[in-house]
């Protein structure tokens, strides 16, 4: 059986691509990346919740915790750091954070070489508009940690042709719990705020999904 590392962050995307990637008989490997952002402890509560539950209950390994703090890189005021995420209507390109694929996949690429497992799959979507999303940046990846480990590793970004809306369609189809799956930035004790424009972006995808979108939001669904 041939193992994935999948960079796991408790939310919509990265929830369907483990499933995703279970349901093709991989043996699967969760790894967390804890860069000292505002929403990573709720996020770990996520994960525990996901692996808990089918279908990822007794399929995959338990989860790896990394850290790689960046807090001595964005500064101390960043919006990140401090959880004060772009509201509902500012766009995408709002939620940038420089380098961010690039920290994920090296510490996860150096855990893959000490495993020996040989893929490692992240959940970037279709029009991600970020430099470290694209085919390009993850085959150069790819070659550069096999070089430097020296451990042949692929790089793959298996949703990088779906939209938000088909990966709730395939998680239902999986049977991922979506509703425990969280997309929020500024989330409190756990709850979607339902004002930054993750929170947007996931109920939308809902609606467009034609599928109910059973979230808790703090202050209600996005828009409504």
């Amino acid at each position: 059986m041939e193992a994935s590392a999948v960079l796991l962050s408790g939310g919509l995307d990265s929830a369907v691509l483990a499933a995703a990637e279970i349901d093709a008989g991989r043996d699967i490997w969760p790894m967390h990346v804890r860069a000292g952002l505002a929403w990573e402890t709720a996020e770990a509560g996520a994960i525990e919740r996901l692996l808990a539950a089918p279908p990822f209950k007794r399929r995959a390994h338990p989860i790896r915790s990394l850290a790689l703090d960046m807090r001595d890189v964005y500064p101390a005021r960043h919006w990140a750091v401090e959880g004060r995420a772009p509201a509902y209507n500012e766009p995408d390109d709002t939620v940038y954070l420089e380098g961010r694929n690039i920290t994920l996949m090296a510490k996860a690429a150096v855990v893959c070489a000490r495993l020996g497992i040989p893929r490692l799959v992240l959940g970037p979507l279709a029009g991600n508009p970020f430099p470290d999303a694209t085919p390009e940046f993850f085959d150069t990846m790819a070659r550069a940690m096999s070089l430097g480990l020296a451990h042949t590793l692929t790089i793959d970004a298996p949703f990088r042709e779906l939209h938000k809306a088909d990966v709730i369609r395939l998680g239902q189809r999986l049977g991922v719990p979506l509703a425990i799956t969280l997309s929020c930035m500024q989330p409190v004790n756990g709850t979607h705020c339902g004002r930054c424009n993750k929170c947007r972006e996931r109920h939308e995808a809902f609606v467009e999904a034609g599928i109910t979108d059973e979230t808790t939001y703090l202050h209600g669904a996005p828009g409504l």
